[in-house]
């Protein structure tokens, strides 16, 4: 079973770097963890080997068909559930952290009236400027652990509305701009801990 999940891991990993959008749909395993957990989707964490192994892979683009599929509206809505459920309490999710290879974050919108909650498919950084700030930041997958992390004050992102298909693009500024580039690094297989000038021992 280790070894099956070794090599699915490198061979999703190498795909990744030349596949894009409309190349690869979900794969068989994909679809079975998203159908077989529940609501609340167990978050991986860097202290467990095979889990470390995922959260540093390349993450793919979802096809236009997965888009439109039950598949990816259960995987949203688990995502969306998880990450504002009281046991993680987060400000964003990327699939990696649920056990996906795929270009999808769940947000937080502070620059939006009420602070919604937002999901992302396909997204990217097309565009950072502006100062680079420190901030404190922790991860879902480094519980115990905060940090120090200089990020960009303004972004562009652009991802694919799932409904129209059409590419959007949005610029994005303050501790929203942050939460983005924490969860996209993710899709590219960077952690926080990787930028952060410096790491303490967190109550969370």
């Amino acid at each position: 079973m280790r070894s099956f999940f070794y090599v699915f891991v490198a061979a999703l990993a190498l795909t990744a770097c030349g596949v894009r959008s409309g190349k690869l749909g979900l794969t068989p395993e994909e679809k079975a963890l998203i159908s077989g957990s529940d609501s609340l989707m167990r978050v991986l964490t860097i202290y467990d080997r095979e889990d470390s192994l995922l959260l540093r892979a390349l993450s793919i683009d979802f096809t236009d068909k997965d888009l439109r599929s039950e598949a990816f509206k259960a995987l949203a809505a688990k995502m969306l559930y998880t990450v504002q459920d009281p046991s993680q309490d987060g400000v964003g999710i990327a699939a990696p952290q649920v056990g996906l290879n795929r270009r999808i974050v769940c947000v937080q919108r502070f620059d939006k009236p009420g602070e919604p909650f937002g999901v992302y498919p396909n997204v990217r950084l097309d565009s950072l400027w502006g100062e680079r700030l420190p901030g404190r930041e922790g991860c879902l997958s480094i519980p115990g652990w905060a940090g120090s992390v200089p990020r960009f004050a303004n972004i562009i992102i652009s991802y694919t509305d799932p409904v129209t298909l059409n590419t959007v693009r949005e610029t994005v500024d303050g501790y929203t701009a942050v939460i983005f580039q924490h969860e996209v690094d993710h899709l590219d297989g960077i952690i926080y801990t990787d930028r952060a000038d410096s790491l303490w021992v967190s109550g969370r």
